[in-house]
């Protein structure tokens, strides 16, 4: 019943997240008087639906409720557009329309601090790694699978010093990339003989062996009013310029094992949901800033990418074919599905 409980948590966290995402296209478009079809929490057959008098918008609920959409009239390049109807999305100045679309993200940026300064009240999760260096986990083809290194390991010896942590790990294993190193593991309290590895080479030319150490989990002490609202500002700018430097790192190394799907998450949250609600409510933070952040990337039909025609039509003055960037976005919609599915199967059976 507990893990139960769990799922249905992450399944209504990160749904509420979706929902915020929309909500910040749909009341932006609602205050530059763009007329809304539509605000849909999910997709497929239709359960419940209410049109407010004197309203536009549709709002309904679907039978998946893990997604949400916002139908904005006028944005889909299939539709006949008036061009004197003033409440279509086209048919508004650039500025308008630049900003109903990046309210998406900002929603979920604003939803970060907002539950971010709440956290910081009582105190943020801290992560820190367990004395002795127990390994937790192992990546696949790194150089610790393949000279047996086991879950519940404790690495003591690297390269004939001590390891007590995982610095002192990181330490000697560094500047060995490349280089056959001897390690000493304890298993079971046994200690085994000596083990010979050779690190690969990471992205910006460190060793690694590719095990994850075992973390404590532990919580700072509550912050002042003050504290915490800064703090809650600056946390969505830092932790996406951390996700940005990860982003770019897997890219270069081709390493895209810490992508996660909608599967992938929801089992992730679930894992926070069971430690407390302070650890779920941190992992939705971290999450509603993911979603903000991925968004604006410029990518055919993400924000970010129609965010790139805009900003084109705001430097040159002139509209971009509609042809040519419904094209764009139809392309870059098809290789995300291609994408979410392939990540999904493996978050699935992987």
């Amino acid at each position: 019943m507990s893990a139960l409980l769990d799922y249905l948590l992450a399944i209504l966290g990160i749904s509420l997240l979706v929902i915020v995402h929309e909500g910040g296209h749909y009341l932006a478009a609602r205050a530059f008087g763009m007329r809304v079809i539509r605000f849909s929490i999910g997709f497929g057959p239709t359960l419940f639906k209410y049109r407010p008098k004197g309203s536009p918008t549709t709002f309904q609920v679907a039978a998946i409720p893990f997604l949400a959409y916002v139908q904005i009239a006028g944005m889909n390049p299939q539709e006949d557009v008036e061009p004197d109807d003033p409440e279509l999305f086209p048919n508004k100045g650039v500025f308008a329309r630049i900003i109903t679309i990046f309210a998406g993200p900002f929603a979920n940026y604003l939803a970060a601090s907002v539950v971010f300064f709440g956290i910081a009240l009582a105190g943020i999760p801290i992560q820190e790694a367990a004395e002795p260096m127990t390994v937790e986990s192992v990546e696949a083809g790194s150089a610790a699978a393949d000279a047996g290194i086991q879950a519940g390991d404790v690495i003591v010896e690297a390269n004939g010093g001590a390891v007590r942590d995982l610095d002192e790990l990181i330490a000697a294993t560094r500047h060995r990339a490349g280089q056959a190193t001897v390690y000493v593991v304890e298993r079971d309290g046994t200690r085994l003989d000596p083990i010979r590895m050779t690190p690969h080479r990471a992205a910006d030319g460190r060793g690694i062996i590719g095990v994850h150490a075992k973390l404590t989990r532990t919580y700072a002490p509550p912050m002042s009013v003050g504290a915490a609202a800064l703090l809650a500002v600056k946390f969505p700018y830092r932790f996406s310029l951390l996700q940005l430097e990860g982003l770019k790192r897997m890219i270069t190394a081709g390493d895209h094992g810490d992508i996660k799907g909608p599967v992938g998450m929801g089992k992730l949250v679930a894992q926070e949901a069971h430690r407390g609600p302070i650890d779920y409510l941190y992992i939705i933070v971290v999450i509603s800033t993911a979603l903000g952040m991925f968004n604006l990337l410029p990518i055919p039909a993400l924000d970010g990418g129609r965010l790139v025609f805009l900003g084109y039509e705001l430097v040159t003055r002139s509209r971009p074919n509609e042809r040519f960037e419904a094209t764009v976005h139809t392309v870059g919609l098809l290789f995300l599905l291609g994408v979410l599915v392939l990540v999904t199967f493996r978050d699935i059976w992987g």
